[in-house]
């Protein structure tokens, strides 16, 4: 939106300190009269919030909120995605996409508290996150109006640097660095640069929680994770508050140059990205997770999970986290997770995450029915009638057909280079 000059009226900024968000305090206030509260909400991202809230204040906000919301984005958005196994396109644990709802969700609680009418955010046009962002703000305060500077005054990083020069506005210009990224308690991504020549394998330089696989340790290391209600609660047997646990994870396994992430990723805006994400904890978490549900839950059940899991991470990763059907999905996922407790061990070695063990109380293996040695309870006897009866549906359509189609008889014969159906 482009609002007119509105002196006096309020506008709640999503501010990182970065230099996108810090020129957008005074542009803001310039461009449009408001009068700026800067809002810092802490995901995980690396930073001292009490210095970006010191700064936001030196360059004009009127106010500035640091919120921390590690631990509501640990219970309420990764664990709901985990539970959900959510990886978007097979790959990505949409460490970026669900991070966002729970920003806005600040941003609006905020904005109610101080009267304000407007939000802005620092996404460009291109990606998902502005869709996130608007879509998200819409579904909790629609009546609160958006503005986004950076699809507004497209200015080079060059042109905000000489802005701030001018301005006399203070701003942590960091070494140049050809990537931008984006970092949180689930994930690191980075993209541009390099990285944009899809053909070629990115540079070590783009990677800062992994160790490169090849120079991990040398000998594997073994952790076991214990799940309760779909969710871990301990590592190696010691109970862990999510956030701490998780911390821990993305330290263990990105020693050994695990969740490292390489993807062409189809984005909702109808762009193909390259993608580079360092995921530690979430690669070795979801395939724990999944494993775990192998072992106690039915196949029905886990065959139409499957299903579920592949729209929940879409709605996630389209900016829909606050729609009524992803609630929904979410609440079929909760139920099924009723028994998905117990123990998982992992092998970490040089870039894998290898479960090689699982037990549960729920467990349905059972190796009395299992095993092909002494003590083997299964009904041998059972077998023929059971395939009899399973076999029943093809016999039957066999005998129906059996005028129409004849054993080593061809629907289709090949003449010359043209193949022609029989009647």
């Amino acid at each position: 939106m482009q609002p007119s000059k509105s002196q006096g009226k309020k506008v709640v900024l999503a501010y990182s300190g970065g230099l996108d968000t810090s020129v957008a305090i005074r542009w803001l206030q310039e461009r449009y009269g408001l009068e700026v509260i800067a809002v810092s909400v802490d995901v995980g991202q690396p930073c001292n919030m009490d210095e970006e809230v010191k700064r936001a204040k030196v360059i004009g906000a009127a106010k500035a909120y640091a919120i921390d919301a590690k631990e509501e984005f640990a219970e309420n958005y990764i664990f709901p995605s985990l539970k959900a196994n959510a990886m978007y396109e097979g790959a990505y644990p949409l460490s970026t996409a669900i991070a966002r709802p729970l920003i806005v969700k600040k941003l609006v609680e905020v904005a109610e508290k101080e009267g304000a009418s407007y939000i802005a955010h620092g996404c460009t046009a291109k990606g998902n996150d502005q869709v996130r962002f608007d879509v998200s703000i819409g579904a909790l305060a629609p009546s609160l109006e958006i503005i986004a500077p950076m699809r507004e005054w497209v200015m080079t990083r060059e042109e905000e640097i000489e802005y701030a020069r001018v301005g006399k506005i203070p701003i942590k210009v960091k070494k140049e660095t050809p990537y931008s990224t984006d970092e949180n308690l689930w994930g690191r991504s980075a993209e541009c640069g390099v990285l944009e020549d899809a053909a070629h394998e990115p540079p070590e330089d783009a990677y800062e929680w992994t160790t490169a696989p090849a120079k991990g340790p040398d000998k594997p290391e073994y952790i076991e994770i214990g799940f309760e209600g779909g969710v871990p609660v301990s590592l190696n047997g010691t109970m862990m508050k999510p956030v701490a646990l998780i911390q821990k994870l993305n330290e263990i396994a990105g020693k050994h140059g695990v969740g490292r992430i390489d993807h062409i990723e189809n984005r909702l805006v109808g762009i193909k990205s390259r993608e580079i994400y360092e995921c530690p904890a979430a690669i070795v978490l979801v395939g724990a997770h999944v494993d775990l549900e192998k072992l106690v839950l039915p196949r029905d059940l886990l065959s139409f999970k499957r299903m579920v899991e592949q729209r929940f991470t879409e709605l996630a990763y389209d900016g829909l986290w606050f729609s009524p059907l992803r609630e929904s999905l979410s609440a079929f996922v909760d139920k099924t997770q009723e028994f998905v407790s117990g123990t998982v061990r992992i092998r970490l070695y040089k870039g894998s995450s290898a479960p090689v063990g699982r037990s549960s109380p729920y467990a349905l293996y059972t190796t009395s029915l299992a095993t092909y040695d002494k003590g083997d309870q299964f009904d041998h006897t059972a077998a023929k009638g059971f395939i009899y009866v399973w076999g029943l549906p093809l016999r039957t359509i066999a005998a129906a057909h059996k005028s129409k189609v004849k054993l080593g008889e061809s629907s289709v014969t090949v003449v010359g280079k043209v193949r022609k159906r029989t009647e």
